[in-house]
């Protein structure tokens, strides 16, 4: 009985990873800026990530995030602030890979302990063909009104034409 269960579980977990919709990998490390010194631990710092859109090719986004020192951010256990910044540009042709969700999550990283997510999502703004990108923070309980919104016009570069983002969004 108990391992037919846990096969089960097993399977489920399986299911639900090849189901996930596609997220950004890792983000890369920009630089970090202390902005409170402390003696014996680490200092609180402001981070500087970059990441690339998993979805779609030529689209970089930048954003900052406060990181905690002290004991409790030393030992990753420090509930950070919800306090995010974010910009997104067009770095080259842009080429959809396939259709998206109007707020589809594109990355998702653990903020606290327990129950704090950072999200990015994304949309097209269909009327201008502009890709839209949000970033915000929930919490199981109690999420936080604070965001920020970024957008990239879709430019011609080079030779190659604009694409429609609204041809790839799923309806």
């Amino acid at each position: 009985m108990f391992r037919n269960m846990m096969k089960g579980l097993l399977a489920a977990i399986v299911a639900a990873a090849v189901a996930a919709p596609a997220l950004a990998a890792e983000p890369d490390l920009i630089f970090k800026k202390s902005t409170v010194w402390k003696m014996l631990t680490p200092d609180h710092k402001l981070a500087v990530y970059g990441l690339d859109d998993p979805l779609i090719d030529g689209v970089a986004c930048h954003y900052s995030v406060p990181e905690k020192g002290g004991v409790s951010g030393m030992l990753g256990v420090a509930e950070e602030v919800s306090d995010i910044s974010l910009a997104c540009r067009q770095v080259g042709p842009i080429t959809f890979k396939e259709k998206f969700e109007q707020g589809d999550e594109m990355f998702r990283e653990r903020r606290s302990l327990f129950f704090k997510k950072m999200r990015i999502v994304r949309g097209c703004d269909l009327k201008r063909n502009v890709i839209v990108y949000l970033v915000y923070s929930d919490k199981l309980i109690e999420g936080s009104p604070k965001n920020s919104t970024s957008t990239v016009p879709i430019m011609p570069w080079g030779d190659q034409p604009a694409p429609r983002c609204s041809d790839w969004v799923d309806d």
